[in-house]
């Protein structure tokens, strides 16, 4: 076999290549390549400089993630970086793309860096649960000082070239077109000086001089690191940075470095790195069938969706033409989106100019013909099946042939919706999730006559306007809501029976959702789709609209709430809450936090089960994909389906049974012959 590395002489430098597709990764042969093109240059006389690069479109952008978990195989990349720094001959990183994780730490292990205007770097090992394992935790500080490396190995984003040289991570900046020879050059101009080695670096010490760095950075970014043990254990190695020499320090990282390889957060996140990829292929499709241009998109609805909506597709440069009924709710709406996009801007994310083109792009309009030649239309009104019926008749009637029409239901189905059309091929179901401008999660809802060629251009689409997609089938709720249904019965059913409404929220807190389900009500509104009659209460939240307690928004929900929305539990709200057990004559008892966490997650496995077996997910890291974008499962669990395995099958049946649950067949035989949904 070929190796994946090559070495050319430019005279007195010797120019070590990596051609590793798609993303020179480092695998065994990579790295034996590098480690041979080192020594080459060492042993060699008349070598007075090495330049370090990569064909393709990246530097080395990380470690081989499919070696994980097997047998290792020499040399590792902690020997071949030590070799490579050791030696007494000036070695150039020549970097473009990306260097990541490990790229990053060849990188380091250099003694000099250049890098392209365009590209990146990074140490982003934390976002699959383990820190740099090649002596980055103790070369980055040692090279750019322990406050500039601690946001780089513990949040794990790249930055910029230029960012980097001015931290000290990149030594010059070099012309995109000619890396290679002022690479050459650079190098050419350090021969006969000492080398700088990052082992060796001084710039760590201002971790030295001010211990408080730490406890200050874990202070600032609490919110961002609570329940993941990657974090935690990174800012333990750039600490030891500052305590041990180098030697003890890599000793250091590589203990914690294992502890997390062999721990379930790392084997979660890896899961849902390989999840999220999966969600992209969709069975039953031919992948050749050529995509529909979307130069134009449509959206029905100025509300808060629909103007979310939209926002996704003019921050991606796509033109929008928005739709409503009454000139009053279209200025409304268009003035909200104004408003998101100068929010944006304050906080320095974007800049007025850029508002303004997003805005420019936008065309608000009262009359349907102006929908006539969008690409697509995405429709975004009333949760009605008539209603959207209705819609979908006079979109079949106005948009052009060829178009794909899309609904954004959260719940109803795509095929009785597609059915009000002449062209159900180009219908499809495409539910963002609220705010549609900010979450990351799209559920595209494929039809039974849905046509390959709209299924992949949405699947392309969404990667576009910068979503996450999973494909769902028809069935009611989908994959999301489907299974959020069940967890919201048994918080129901909890609080009749004795459990406190805030306990039911707080263990799931605690797990690590950004917030209970009696919590979202009061977010979301408890008053959506209330009939508005006070005097007809049949269930405790029609009672708490009664009582006028509407959520957040007035200040009084399941909670109580001060002007900076502090949640402190309700009197009234325990109040009625005991009216209506009594009068539904249900046992009062207290609840463990283990039977409250079991009654609400174990029928959610088991309703993804029930998915699984109908078809309506692909796959079972589909539905993980889909509650962590959607609905904040924590990602260190990997997911609904991940976690279920986690813990076991069998622990799962045996808690439903526990509870007078259902359980269905898939799930029960799963569990009886040991197999795993992943």
């Amino acid at each position: 076999m070929t190796s994946p590395i090559r070495t050319e002489r430019h005279d007195d430098v010797l120019v070590i290549i990596s051609d590793n597709p798609p993303v020179n990764a480092l695998g065994q042969a990579v790295r034996q390549g590098l480690k041979e093109g080192v020594e080459e240059a060492m042993s060699d006389d008349s070598i007075k400089a090495v330049v370090i690069r990569c064909d393709g479109r990246t530097f080395f952008a990380g470690a081989d993630i499919t070696e994980f978990g097997k047998p290792p195989q020499g040399p590792n990349l902690p020997e071949t970086l030590d070799a490579m720094e050791a030696g007494d001959k000036p070695v150039v990183a020549a970097i473009h793309g990306t260097a990541l994780g490990g790229g990053c730490e060849v990188a380091l292990a250099c003694h000099y860096r250049v890098a392209v205007p365009s590209a990146k770097l990074g140490l982003p090992e934390v976002k699959l649960g383990l820190i740099p394992g090649a002596a980055g935790t103790q070369r980055m500080p040692r090279v750019v000082g322990v406050e500039a490396a601690l946001p780089l190995v513990v949040g794990g984003d790249p930055i910029s070239a230029k960012k980097a040289e001015a931290i000290g991570l990149v030594d010059a900046i070099v012309g995109e077109d000619s890396l290679e020879a002022d690479a050459i050059a650079f190098a050419r101009s350090k021969i006969g000086q000492p080398v700088p080695r990052s082992s060796e670096g001084t710039a760590n010490e201002d971790g030295i001089r001010n211990p408080d760095l730490f406890d200050e950075f874990r202070a600032r970014n609490a919110r961002k690191l609570r329940g993941f043990d990657a974090p935690n254990a990174a800012i333990q190695a750039v600490k030891a940075s500052t305590e041990l020499p180098y030697a003890e320090g890599v000793k250091k990282e590589r203990e914690l470095f294992m502890q997390l390889m062999g721990g379930t957060q790392s084997a979660a996140m890896r899961h849902y790195f390989f999840a999220e990829r999966a969600a992209n292929k969709i069975d039953n499709v031919d992948p050749k069938a050529p995509l529909i241009p979307i130069r134009k998109v449509g959206v029905i609805g100025a509300g808060t969706m629909g103007g979310g909506i939209a926002m996704n597709f003019l921050s991606a440069g796509i033109p929008v033409t928005i739709l409503e009924m009454q000139q009053e709710a279209l200025d409304r709406g268009t003035g909200v989106m104004r408003k998101n996009y100068e929010r944006t801007a304050k906080r320095g994310r974007m800049t007025m100019e850029q508002v303004d083109q997003a805005m420019g792009l936008l065309t608000p309009t009262l009359d349907y013909a102006d929908l006539a030649d969008c690409d697509l239309v995405i429709e975004a009104v009333y949760e009605s099946m008539d209603v959207k019926k209705d819609v979908f008749g006079k979109l079949d009637s106005v948009v052009k042939q060829g178009a794909i029409l899309a609904s954004n239901t959260s719940y109803l189905n795509i095929d009785e919706i597609a059915q009000a059309t002449k062209r159900p091929g180009y219908v499809l179901g495409l539910h963002f999730f609220s705010p549609a401008n900010v979450m990351k999660l799209l559920e595209i809802v494929r039809g039974a006559e849905t046509r390959d060629d709209v299924l992949l251009t949405s699947m392309k689409l969404a990667k576009t306007i910068g979503k996450i997609a999973a494909v769902a089938g028809v069935c009611p709720g989908f994959i999301g809501n489907r299974m959020l249904s069940p967890r919201q019965q048994q918080a129901n059913a909890l609080i009749l029976e004795g459990a406190n409404y805030w306990d039911v929220d707080d263990v799931l807190l605690e797990f690590g959702f950004p917030m209970g389900p009696f919590q979202m009500a009061d977010l979301a509104g408890i008053d959506i789709g209330w009939h508005r009659d006070p005097s007809k209460v049949t269930t405790i939240r029609e009672a708490l609209c009664a009582a006028e307690r509407f959520g957040q928004k007035n200040g009084k929900g399941f909670y109580d709430y001060d002007e900076a929305r502090n949640r402190t539990p309700s009197d009234e709200v325990k109040a009625i809450i005991a009216d209506f057990a009594a009068k539904e004559g249900h046992e009062q008892r207290s609840f463990t936090k283990d039977e409250i966490r079991e009654r609400l997650l174990y029928p959610m496995v088991n309703e993804g089960a029930m998915i699984l077996e109908e078809g309506m997910a692909q796959r079972a890291s589909d539905i993980d994909v889909v509650w962590i974008n959607g609905y904040g499962w924590p990602l260190w669990t990997g997911g609904p389906m991940f976690w279920a395995d986690t813990i076991g099958l069998e622990t799962v049946v045996a808690g439903l049974e526990k509870h007078s649950l259902p359980v269905c067949e898939f799930l029960r035989k799963r569990a009886e012959t040991g197999e795993r949904f992943n």
